[in-house]
């Protein structure tokens, strides 16, 4: 828009000038004259993509009948985009051939145009108003688009540092108390497998412990994506996807929860991204199953539609007031998050008689 408001702007002063400025007449009838100014409005307008169009018409209609606006906007634009030094003398060079050819055209046409265009005085002073003044501006313009783009660089580099150390920091923490609680899980329950007599209590420590060499494993992958400055690359392990539902399913029925998964609609292949959120979702269910309805019978669902795969996690009433464990109180916050990443949506709520239901919808 601004370019079309420049290009009408410079028809607008080309006219004027070319019927005659300071008692000196281009000589061209009104219809050449408006054709001119036409033509410099569209060069004007042309700008936007390659102002030389507009300098080179500027510096023969300058020369020719002494029409500055087009020039006064090309040597905006010179001192704006030129960023070589060689350039931007290159471009003063040929505008001061401009001016001596236009004062040996004044002089040759005599009259006004050669008191305009010929005196030493009144050619410098055009020369500054027309040139030197506009390429100084555009000289400006240019060096505070740079200053800005530079605050922005420096902000943004500003930015990535304090989240590199603050991925460090929170590396450094999971590393030191979690990673190290979850080792100390896995010793204990290995070594209550070996001493243990009671063949079912050495197979729960069996899994506890195959578990929490698991999430000693996913740990590791977790600490390499926040330490590595491409995180994509961090991770070794690939991520569990529905292909890896049933086994969290075994895990969960080995801890007591009496697990029943039901599948509806023909099965196919989903996209990755779909795939592991739906493993999420359940594994998050599951996760606030074994906290808050331990022992609950639980239903999980997989529907798969034409235009969506349909997740439900649906668990009972649990026999008895479980006892609870501590929990963050973020889990469904996050789910709920990934879930309408994908453009999906995510339902959670208590169902009459002490239930709960966890449901997902995501596009596929």
């Amino acid at each position: 828009m601004r370019f079309v408001l420049l290009g009408a702007a410079v028809s607008a002063l080309s006219l004027p000038v070319l019927q005659g400025q300071a008692g000196a007449p281009s000589g061209l009838p009104l219809p050449a004259a408006v054709a001119v100014a036409a033509a410099a409005g569209a060069a004007a307008w042309w700008a936007r993509r390659s102002w030389w169009p507009l300098a080179a018409l500027g510096a023969a209609a300058y020369v020719w009948f002494l029409l500055w606006p087009p020039l006064l906007a090309a040597s905006y634009f010179a001192g704006r985009d030129l960023a070589k030094g060689r350039d931007s003398a290159a471009y003063l060079g040929g505008c001061a051939a401009v001016c001596g050819a236009s004062a040996l055209v004044g002089a040759w046409r005599a009259g006004p145009q050669e008191m305009l265009a010929a005196t030493p005085g009144n050619a410098l002073f055009l020369a500054v108003a027309v040139i030197g003044l506009p390429f100084a501006l555009g000289l400006w313009t240019r060096a505070r688009h740079e200053v800005r783009r530079r605050a922005e660089r420096e902000q943004v580099m500003r930015a990535e540092q304090a989240r590199a150390q603050e991925r460090a920091r929170i590396a450094r923490e999971m590393h030191d108390v979690v990673a190290h609680r979850v080792s100390l899980i896995v010793l204990h329950a290995g070594a209550l497998e070996v001493r243990t007599a009671d063949e079912a209590a050495a197979r729960a420590a069996a899994l506890i412990g195959g578990i929490g060499r698991e999430a000693l494993a996913d740990l590791r992958d977790v600490l390499g994506v926040l330490r590595s400055p491409e995180p994509a690359a961090a991770v070794s392990a690939p991520l569990p996807t529905l292909g890896d539902l049933d086994r969290l399913l075994d895990q969960s029925r080995a801890l007591g929860i009496e697990v029943v998964r039901r599948d509806e609609g023909e099965a196919r292949a989903v996209e990755p991204a779909v795939g592991r959120t739906a493993y999420r979702v359940v594994q998050e269910a599951l996760t606030n199953v074994h906290k808050h309805a331990a022992d609950a019978r639980t239903d999980v669902r997989v529907r798969y539609r034409p235009e969506a795969l349909e997740v439900e996690v649906r668990n009972g009433p649990p026999p008895a007031a479980p006892a609870g464990l501590p929990g963050a109180g973020w889990g469904l916050v996050g789910l709920r998050e990934r879930v309408e990443l994908l453009g999906g949506t995510l339902r959670t709520c208590a169902e009459d008689g002490g239930g709960f239901l966890v449901a997902a919808r995501i596009p596929a």
